[in-house]
């Protein structure tokens, strides 16, 4: 970051004038009331912008969110976990359109001003004789205090609730910038797996808020993978309320450079968080593409190695196999040269020119064991790179994601399938 910032409490509910809540209903199971409804509210008219999933199967709640969008800005978020509302059809637009209806009535607001995010099982009807009741109070329970109640209610597989907020001056105005994530598999750039809602009480027009957006993604949560499966639901949403009293920011001005730059540290930061807390994951590594011909090449290979699941598996029994690293580099499609290609980890060389280095391998198992590490792999044909952040593959993650049947055991139970 290029300017100094302070790291406060609050998350998403951290900047002025935002107000957030959450409940337990039971979405899942409704024995077991963990939090699973959440809302995010501004007191005051936003911009807003934000960016979805690429896959060509998307959820209602997405469906619906981008709608909403086109139309304008939001000043409301409401979003659940233990049920993806995908795969649901009309249905599901329908049940999504109503959890906007519910909160943008108390709150009065028209419902194209309300986002709708949802998360969990995909397949399953929404249990909305569950969630429907649990409204009033979503809505009577908005406060100051409540950010890090909403990274608890939208955490699936998560073991963590991951959010973060800091504070910054920006044009002589002390800002605030908070925000929370969710996300542990079914990770894969383009863009990842993942709900995140973040919240600014600076003043940016909708037009420069979209691009910093756009920018700040294809840099933190397009760059990270766990398993390499995109998700149905994958949504950033970003709202900003101007109650730090600045003026509107200039695009491509230098307090919008340095928002930008805000922006995308603090997503950044929550991507990482997300790799860290993957599936049953038990290495963080960094991948770090230098020497390409081209952007898109270091790209290419950048991905091919963190989604090679025999690159991961590798990882996971601390195996500094770099034949592994280079069979994922060649197949990658990028243009590269075998015997140019050199590969290290945590900067000990491990290939040169495409052969075994003489580096001890004992020095490099070390490495490879440790928790988090970094592979360098450059390719020596230009000056274009590229990073990525990635984890290994476990025998662990395979059993966890074995089946699901429990949850249509309970949507039979409730009549829904």
């Amino acid at each position: 970051m290029e300017f100094p910032f302070t790291r406060i409490k609050g998350g998403v509910g951290a900047p002025r004038g935002f107000l957030t809540s959450a409940v337990g209903c039971g979405i899942k199971n409704p024995e077991v009331k963990r939090l699973d409804l959440a809302l995010i509210y501004s007191d005051a008219p936003c911009t807003s912008a934000g960016t979805f999933t690429t896959n060509r199967v998307k959820a209602a709640p997405v469906r619906v969110s981008q709608a909403h969008l086109r139309k304008g800005s939001l000043r409301a978020i409401v979003a659940n976990s233990g049920n993806a509302n995908a795969c649901t059809g009309v249905q599901g637009i329908h049940d999504a359109k109503a959890m906007a209806d519910a909160v943008a009535g108390p709150l009065d607001l028209n419902r194209s001003e309300t986002g709708v995010c949802s998360t969990g099982v995909i397949g399953l009807p929404m249990p909305m004789a569950r969630i429907e009741p649990a409204f009033p109070e979503l809505v009577a329970g908005l406060g100051r205090r409540n950010g890090g109640a909403v990274a608890q209610a939208i955490m699936t597989s998560d073991t963590r609730p991951k959010e973060l907020a800091i504070s910054f001056e920006l044009g002589g105005y002390r800002v605030r910038l908070g925000g929370c994530v969710k996300g542990a598999g079914m990770i894969s750039p383009s863009m990842a797996t993942m709900l995140c809602f973040i919240t600014t009480d600076a003043a940016v027009p909708k037009d420069a808020l979209q691009k910093a957006v756009l920018e700040a993604v294809e840099e933190s949560f397009n760059r990270i993978t766990i398993d390499g499966d995109m998700s149905t639901n994958d949504t950033v949403l970003v709202m900003a309320n101007g109650k730090s009293g600045m003026p509107p920011i200039r695009r491509n001005g230098p307090r919008c450079r340095q928002f930008r730059n805000a922006l995308r540290w603090l997503m950044g930061e929550l991507a990482k968080a997300i790799v860290r807390d993957g599936e049953r994951v038990t290495k963080f590594v960094t991948v770090d593409v230098r020497g390409a011909r081209t952007y898109l090449d270091a790209k290419k290979v950048a991905e091919a190695v963190c989604k090679s699941a025999l690159v991961k598996s590798s990882w996971n029994g601390g195996d500094p196999n770099w034949g592994r690293v280079l069979h994922a580099v060649g197949y990658s499609r990028a243009r590269i040269r075998e015997e140019l290609v050199d590969i290290r980890y945590d900067g000990l060389p491990a290939c040169l020119g495409g052969l075994q280095a003489d580096t001890p391998m004992p020095k490099l198992r070390e490495v490879a064991a440790r928790p988090e590490f970094t592979i360098e792999i450059d390719l020596n044909q230009g000056k274009a790179d590229y990073q990525m952040y990635s984890s290994d593959l476990s025998p662990e993650y395979i059993d966890f994601n074995r089946s699901e049947y429990a949850y249509w055991k309970q949507a039979r139970k409730d009549g829904l399938v």
